[in-house]
């Protein structure tokens, strides 16, 4: 199984992955957790030329063949092993972040985009989505302020520097693909309490789990 967990900055899926995974051993469920960009060596370095905010002269097209390359890396290395192996994969964003991102708020053809994802995926879709979903105001003042924290570092904050627009944009972005496909996608509602979204993240888990 394959679940995805989608969502602007500061949303709070870096917190929600590691209660996931305690949550599934708790139950028996052996469970990797990965991420993109960036679980396989080589996809680290891509994630420093992605994230760096120095790089600000990256343009549109070169970001989506970095994270297109970065995706075809991870499943070649991870995901699809570890599927193979009877593993639950829980990954901190996977394609559709592409499309939120490079699609809706850059403005890259998302036919295009689709046929990107096409090559790289052959025809693997997440069981389940998780789409931790909050106002982007809300969402950089969490972010920025982990960076100020020291929780995050500065040198992968080069999408906490876009203006408000564009984080708004991911957000449009990330809503109208989970309307169109309301199966995979469940719509969690971020400014909760941590405790809150936990619960509901795990129950739809479960729920789904069951169902499988």
């Amino acid at each position: 199984m394959l679940i995805t967990l989608e969502g602007i900055e500061g949303s709070g899926k870096s917190t929600q992955m590691k209660r996931i995974a305690a949550h599934l051993k708790s139950q028996g469920r052996r469970c990797v957790l990965t991420r993109e960009p960036g679980d396989t060596a080589i996809g680290k370095k891509i994630r420093a030329i992605l994230l760096d905010p120095e790089n600000g002269a990256l343009t549109s097209l070169s970001e989506l063949f970095l994270y297109a390359a970065d995706r075809a890396q991870h499943l070649g290395e991870r995901v699809i092993p570890s599927l193979a192996a009877g593993d639950i994969v829980v990954s901190d964003r996977f394609f559709d972040a592409t499309t939120a991102y490079q699609g809706y708020a850059r403005g890259l053809d998302l036919g295009v985009i689709e046929k990107i994802h096409d090559m790289v995926l052959k025809g693997l879709r997440p069981d389940l989505t998780l789409l931790l979903d909050l106002p982007p105001e809300r969402g950089l003042r969490r972010a920025l302020s982990a960076i100020e924290a020291g929780d995050r570092t500065v040198s992968e904050s080069r999408f906490e520097q876009e203006a408000l627009v564009f984080h708004e944009k991911v957000r449009q972005g990330y809503l109208a693909l989970a309307a169109g496909e309301p199966d995979r996608f469940v719509v969690i509602d971020a400014t909760a309490s941590v405790d809150e979204v936990t619960d509901e993240i795990l129950a739809t888990i479960d729920a789904r789990l069951t169902r499988k």
